[in-house]
């Protein structure tokens, strides 16, 4: 694969992505007619055939693309990321390459992604697609046939990849400016040649400050824009996706479920706490990377209150403290026990998560030389000193009460 390199206005687009740190991931699809997540065609064993029926019952009246975006933009949330296209094959979004999508097969014949796109755009939310190269039901793809050369025996593998650049220029094109183009299921078929060359220099083509992801659960691909961790923070493996994999120097991003399930699950009752994910929003900007976290919309379009109820709680947290996170960078300091810290400008953030109980807070191997020290909120002047190991500040750890984050600011000499 000849070797990428990035326009000036793609750096900016990457730099633009960090900055915004914090967004919507949904996972919506005909599967959610049936209440247990996005892989319910396999895990209940459905035939394709037979699958293919929930089209005819996909009719999504109550889906306000106004509601989500401003949901998503109450809770801090910078960018929009959906499935247009999902394992099952089918799209979201009207498309000239295939029948099977919710315009041509569903009672409700509209295109969702258009009515959020122009929504987004309104309200200065990015919207960005998740695109599956993996594909359950298409001939030409040939699900759970060998690979040889570099391609699954007995099917036209030069026409599927024809076939996804097809979709892909239709949602380059079609919906305004997209951000980030999301790749997933490559892990279905390590060995197969996906021609990354064409698509990725396609894409870099048609938009060249769309960024490209893809959650391939290995070392950064050439033409890859970002990398991207599921269910986990950057350099850690407590999933069992990241096995082996290092953290590069592209933009990062943690993916995470509000729930169990990616789609909508009717039996799902494995809510994440306002806590949990303030915790993984602020460690995962501690480690310069975003944090992308899933809803699964119900069949009727509406977001589940569990879930609603708890962003609109992560909403205040962020409007008071967002500028912690936003606009901030990370790796400051090796990973710690009590919580991270993020920079912005002449300005450190000490987030800390899990106070201990000693009168004092060591931050180990700072290079940055602290001038002040205080609460976030400047009401406490905090001692400090500074030696060649770290820095020491002085309080009563017991002392803090918040459950969610604890922030002392930190200006430093630049």
């Amino acid at each position: 694969m000849p070797e990428y390199k990035p326009t000036e206005g793609n750096l900016q687009a990457r730099e633009e992505f960090q900055d915004m740190r914090f967004g919507l991931f949904v996972h919506w699809g005909i599967y959610s007619v049936l209440g247990d997540g996005e892989w319910v065609m396999n895990t209940q064993r459905i035939k394709y055939d037979t699958y293919k029926r929930l089209a005819d019952f996909f009719d999504p009246e109550a889906y306000n693309p106004k509601e989500w975006v401003q949901m998503a933009k109450n809770a801090g949330m910078k960018y929009i990321t959906i499935t247009a296209r999902h394992h099952d094959g089918f799209s979201m979004f009207d498309t000239e390459a295939s029948s099977y999508n919710i315009v041509d097969a569903t009672p409700y014949g509209k295109d969702v992604l258009k009515e959020l796109a122009e929504e987004c755009k309104k309200e200065g939310i990015k919207l960005n697609f998740y695109y599956s190269l993996l594909d359950w039901g298409r001939e030409d793809y040939g699900y759970g046939k060998k690979i040889v050369d570099g391609a699954p025996v007995d099917t036209d593998w030069e026409s599927y990849i024809e076939f996804m650049k097809l979709q892909l220029t239709e949602l380059l094109t079609n919906y305004g400016e997209i951000g980030v183009i999301w790749f997933d299921g490559h892990w279905d078929r390590k060995a197969a040649n996906w021609h990354y060359d064409e698509i990725y220099s396609h894409i870099h083509e048609l938009s060249p400050s769309t960024l490209i992801a893809n959650n391939h659960h290995i070392q950064p691909i050439e033409g890859e824009d970002i990398q991207t961790f599921e269910r986990d923070l950057p350099g850690e493996n407590t999933a069992g996706y990241s096995a082996g994999v290092q953290v590069s120097q592209l933009p990062l991003e943690s993916c995470a479920t509000m729930a169990g399930k990616w789609g909508f699950g009717l039996n799902d009752t494995k809510f994440k706490s306002t806590a949990q994910i303030i915790h993984f929003l602020v460690k995962a900007a501690g480690r310069n990377g975003n944090l992308l976290l899933n809803v699964g919309p119900m069949p009727n379009g509406k977001i589940q209150p569990e879930f609603t109820t708890t962003l609109a709680e992560v909403g205040e947290w962020t409007e008071k403290y967002g500028e912690t996170i936003y606009e901030t960078r990370g790796n400051i300091i090796p990973v710690q026990d009590w919580g991270t810290i993020t920079q912005k400008d002449d300005m450190l953030y000490v987030h800390i998560i899990n106070p201990g109980s000693d009168p004092f807070l060591f931050i180990p191997e700072l290079q940055e030389k602290v001038v002040s020290a205080s609460s976030y909120d400047g009401n406490q002047t905090i001692k400090f000193k500074q030696q060649n190991e770290g820095l020491f500040l002085y309080f009563d750890q017991s002392e803090l009460k918040s459950d969610l984050d604890n922030i002392i600011s930190l200006k430093i000499k630049k």
